[in-house]
């Protein structure tokens, strides 16, 4: 049974930071590109994060690059999305997703090529 469970969310201040965990299982992990993904209320799902089936290095969306790391454990099936200089704009549900099609980029930042997603964590900055 493919599952993605992440964790770390929560209820922050500005400037803050938060460090989300998604533990992969039921599929070959290293197989996988992985991304984060957000979603606030009544906006699409944008990416944030992606990084390749070998943990190169990650790429993100502009809004947070410079705040946002993300990295992977491949031994762990574990990946992670370090959150720093948190702002209410980062305010959102935040996915996991595995996507095993095969590219000429490491990463696909188009939410439609993934094929696993978790349950999603809430993240809220208030002000």
């Amino acid at each position: 049974q493919v599952q993605l469970v992440e964790s770390g969310g929560g209820s922050v201040q500005a400037g803050a930071s938060l460090r989300l965990s998604c533990a992969a299982s039921g599929f070959t992990f290293t197989y996988y590109a992985m991304g984060w993904f957000r979603q606030a209320p009544g906006n699409e799902r944008e990416f944030v994060a992606g990084i390749s089936r070998a943990g190169g290095t990650p790429g993100y969306a502009e809004s947070v690059q410079g705040r946002f790391i993300m990295s992977r454990e491949n031994d762990k099936k574990t990946v992670y999305l370090q959150m720093n200089n948190l702002k209410p704009e980062d305010t959102a549900v935040y996915y996991c997703a595995a996507d095993r099609t095969i590219l000429s980029v490491p990463y696909s930042r188009d939410y439609s090529d993934y094929d696993f997603w978790g349950q999603g964590t809430q993240v809220t900055v208030s002000s």
